[in-house]
């Protein structure tokens, strides 16, 4: 049996892609159907506002590397992590508000401003317009905050809730929905019905499982299973209603609520767009995804986590930006809650076996903020990244950028892309990738 990557489990408008088995070519295609090595992936991970001001840093290498606080979560993956320290964007030092620092960050152009929005393709939709013809989806972009429609400064505070531009005009639309994004992956058509996606290819499913080997079954019904775990969290998200962001000056709303809206409660919209990560790059339904856990300039609170003022108390006292700029023991919590958000993704990738390496081996994910810390500083951005691009590259490892002639954040993208197999001579300001990447 051959199944190519344009075969699918598939039932009424549903197309369920398979994961990584070993009786199966998935990963073939009609010119080398047998070729069955995965793909590399690509994520980038966005968090506004920056991080701590001293425990964001790394020392050492390998199983013996040392993390600071904020990066203690990934401490079970530092022999798959490169920390990389120095890296910056000439473009974004213009202006010095979130605005000018973000919406360039995986374009590195310049920045249009007087109510004109103009920046440049982003690196993850470069890469996704070469994957565009290999996979169902060519990208996802999920978010967990509504876009900024305002003007700070002269400039549109678009640019502070987008980092992936489909165009040098069009910031890529922002999937805030985690059931809409669940249903691109799987229905023909993305819109929500009653009945399971599972249940919907279950003859065809039960056909498989009749080709495949001992180990693929167990491969399969875990995967299945994860399938079927997203759905049943989706159908509950929002239930406990921790209200996170915007505060309604009702304190109860005068109209029924959405039942497919968007989560309410902070952790659970967070652990939901990770779950879609996951799947999406464990079925090959797309090869590319950004995941903005929250905007630059970002109003989220924080009511899942107990606040160092009292035991009684969630950090919901004050939105994300103002945070930022406190510093204080709140404030890691919360930066430390967006870093396990990796590490749950991490642990979930690195746990999938796919031939001689993991999905996370044969990943890239990129962990990263628009400036350091909330001083707005930008001078050197903090950067983390997990995988090897298929082995492509050494990890366990500091790269230090600081005082090298060569330390442009578009450099660092020459060079991912090229492991994705996109070769350029120019991307953003830079001509010369990171050789050490």
């Amino acid at each position: 049996m051959t199944i190519t990557r344009r075969t699918m489990l598939r039932g009424l408008g549903v197309s369920v892609a398979l994961p990584w088995l070993e009786s199966i070519s998935v990963w073939g295609d009609e010119a080398n159907p047998n070729n069955n090595t995965p793909p590399v992936r690509l994520a980038c991970l966005f968090v506004g506002n920056g991080f701590h001001s001293s425990e964001w840093w790394a020392k050492g290498e390998g199983d013996q590397m040392e993390l600071g606080k904020v990066l203690e979560p990934l401490l079970p993956f530092r022999e798959k992590l490169l920390f990389l320290r120095g890296l910056y964007n000439e473009e974004a030092r213009i202006g010095g508000i979130h605005s000018c620092q973000t919406g360039n960050l995986l374009t590195g152009a310049h920045l249009a401003n007087g109510g004109e929005i103009r920046s440049g393709i982003s690196m993850d939709q470069v890469v996704a317009r070469h994957y565009a013809d290999q996979t169902k989806v060519d990208s996802l972009v999920l978010g967990c905050e509504h876009s900024i429609a305002a003007l700070h400064k002269n400039y549109s505070m678009i640019y502070s809730s987008h980092i992936s531009w489909s165009s040098a005009t069009t910031p890529t639309p922002l999937e805030l929905y985690p059931a809409l994004a669940f249903d691109r992956l799987f229905r023909d058509e993305v819109s929500r019905t009653d009945s399971s996606v599972l249940d919907a290819v279950l003859e065809e499913t039960n056909g498989l499982r009749n080709q495949i080997s001992q180990s693929d079954k167990r491969r399969l019904e875990e995967y299945l299973e994860s399938v079927r775990e997203v759905e049943r969290r989706i159908e509950g998200a929002g239930k406990e209603r921790r209200l996170q962001g915007w505060r309604p000056t009702l304190e109860a709303p005068d109209i029924a609520r959405p039942a497919d809206g968007i989560p309410q409660d902070i952790d659970e919209h967070m652990r939901l767009m990770c779950d879609i990560l996951v799947l999406a790059f464990r079925t090959d339904t797309t090869r590319v995804c950004t995941l903005k856990l929250n905007n630059d300039h970002s109003s989220l609170r924080f009511p899942n986590l107990v606040s160092d003022r009292s035991p009684t108390q969630g950090i919901d006292y004050m939105i994300h930006h103002l945070l930022s700029h406190t510093n204080n023991g709140d404030w890691l919590k919360v930066n430390r809650f967006f870093t396990e958000q990796l590490a749950y993704i991490a642990k979930k990738m690195d746990a999938i076996q796919e031939g001689e390496r993991t999905l996370l081996d044969n990943s890239m994910i990129l962990f990263l903020s628009s400036m350091m810390t909330g001083g707005h500083n930008n001078d050197q951005l903090p950067l983390v990244m997990l995988g090897s691009g298929g082995g492509q590259i050494k990890t366990g490892r500091i790269l230090d950028y600081l005082g090298k002639p060569n330390r442009k954040m578009c450099s660092l993208y020459l060079s991912m892309m090229e492991k994705c197999g996109v070769k350029l001579n120019q991307f953003g300001d830079s001509s010369e990738p990171l050789a050490e990447v």
